[in-house]
């Protein structure tokens, strides 16, 4: 990769890793955020549909379907509005993006090594436990210092 390159990859995943921390241990309520934000403010249902323009329905529908996963992001900002929040979403690693790059790039050395010590084996040529475990952390090196083009093909 070359320096620029490089040196915005590296911009993004303390940009990402920041955000990851400061999010440590924030999770969806149980009733999910509409909900939980209503009953936070004494809101009832019929109060938030007057203040979005919906049916009473519509509102524990919207409910309905945050707790599934199915309400759309523009949805979800409009309520918010509606309670006088804003929604926020993110797309954070769960431990850090150093943490996930380390992940896939020993998945793919360890795919790799086991695969080209099967056919050692078969030449009567295996390698070693300790071995194999060297070869896989040299090659995970290795892919991370120069990722190949298919890094993130599943292996």
């Amino acid at each position: 990769m070359n320096s620029v390159k490089d040196a915005a990859i590296r911009q993004y995943a303390r940009q990402l890793d920041s955000v990851a921390q400061k999010l440590v241990g924030v999770s969806k309520p149980k009733e999910g955020w509409i909900a939980t934000m209503r009953k936070a403010l004494g809101m009832s249902a019929p109060e938030l549909a007057r203040r979005t323009g919906v049916t009473k329905p519509a509102i524990y529908q919207a409910e309905r379907k945050e707790r599934a996963g199915g309400i759309s992001i523009q949805h979800m900002e409009k309520l918010a509005e509606a309670m006088g929040g804003r929604f926020v979403y993110a797309i954070v690693p769960m431990d850090s993006v150093k943490d996930v790059l380390n992940a896939q790039a020993h998945k793919a050395a360890e795919h790799t090594v086991k695969r080209a010590s099967a056919h050692m084996a078969l030449e009567k040529q295996s390698l070693t436990p300790r071995q194999i475990k060297d070869e896989i952390e040299r090659l995970a090196e290795e892919l991370l210092r120069d990722r190949p083009s298919d890094f993130w093909e599943a292996k």
